[in-house]
């Protein structure tokens, strides 16, 4: 029996996590649900939904389609009349990910309308191509926190254990920083010093995740590649930081590309950063949506219709 529509839903994701600079991200309680319902004989339909909804593109441009166009280019099918529904609930142009969520909503829909042809490998590739790095929609796929890295036979995907007592904190401004900017304030070259020092410091952010160790997550969420380059492009940072610690964060860190700031904290502090988080962006007039989040364990869901 062939599936007639198919609902994906996909979580936010957190992506760069100070030292993981484009390898290392995590999936988020926050969702995008999309709907793909195959339409005999129509032209191609997007209804969209949600606070944002007026400004994401309803034509072929629209990037859930392009990956849905980009799976059957892919097995050398042409993309059968499709209508797609799209219910927002991740921010656009925040560092939340917005644009793997669309990916891989895309690429799933594609998938299960097309009888399950590809494995969840390759859709994964196809998702990195897609992008042009893994942090982003390796956790929205596969959910948790993963480490992503290249080998002569491909990508090598790793879970990294989360201690349940530790505590993602986002705050989420209502301006936007686009990751073309943010990546244009990169250096092209790093020292020796700043490689060595983001090597160690991964290393100890991720035995830090793993266990709670308070000291090796404040000394591991230390950054030097992206994150004092990006810092001067979201007003109030240093205010935030240092209201984010005295709350009782272990650190701060830019989220994917920013502007949202992610927190790390413990269940007992949680309420208290995001409450100093949001208060230092108020008093600067910018109005932020804070809240305490959870890792999403499950990534991608999915449900048939035939």
């Amino acid at each position: 029996m062939s599936v007639s529509s198919v609902r994906v839903t996909v979580p936010a994701t957190t992506a760069n996590l100070g030292p993981g600079f484009d390898c290392f991200g995590a999936a988020l309680t926050l969702y995008n649900q999309l709907k793909f319902i195959l339409e005999a004989n129509q032209k191609l339909v997007i209804n969209i939904t949600g606070t944002e909804a007026a400004r994401v593109a309803t034509d072929e441009s629209n990037l859930v389609y392009q990956a849905f166009v980009k799976f059957f280019q892919h097995i050398e099918q042409t993309p059968p009349p499709v209508k797609i529904e799209i219910k927002l609930g991740v921010p656009l142009a925040r560092g939340l990910g917005s644009s793997a969520t669309a990916i891989v909503g895309g690429l799933i829909g594609a998938n299960i309308l097309a009888g399950d042809i590809l494995t969840p490998t390759q859709i994964m590739e196809l998702a990195i191509a897609m992008e042009g790095h893994p942090d982003n929609v390796v956790p929205a796929l596969l959910g948790g926190c993963r480490l992503a890295a290249t080998s002569d036979a491909g990508w090598e995907i790793c879970d990294i254990p989360w201690c349940d007592n530790i505590v993602p904190v986002l705050a989420i401004p209502d301006f936007e920083l686009s990751t073309s900017v943010a990546r244009e304030v990169l250096p092209t070259q790093v020292s020796r010093g700043d490689a060595i020092f983001n090597t160690a410091h991964l290393g100890l952010l991720l035995r830090g995740l793993e266990t709670g160790n308070k000291n090796w997550l404040r000394a591991g969420l230390q950054d030097k590649l992206h994150q004092p380059y990006r810092k001067s492009l979201i007003h109030n940072y240093e205010n935030i930081y240092e209201a984010a610690l005295s709350a009782g964060a272990y650190g701060m860190v830019i989220s994917g590309a920013g502007p949202t700031l992610l927190a790390i904290t413990d269940t007992a502090n949680s309420q208290a950063v995001a409450t100093a988080m949001a208060s230092e962006w108020q008093n600067k007039g910018i109005i932020a949506q804070v809240q305490a989040l959870q890792i999403d364990r499950k990534g991608a869901t999915t449900f048939k219709e035939f």
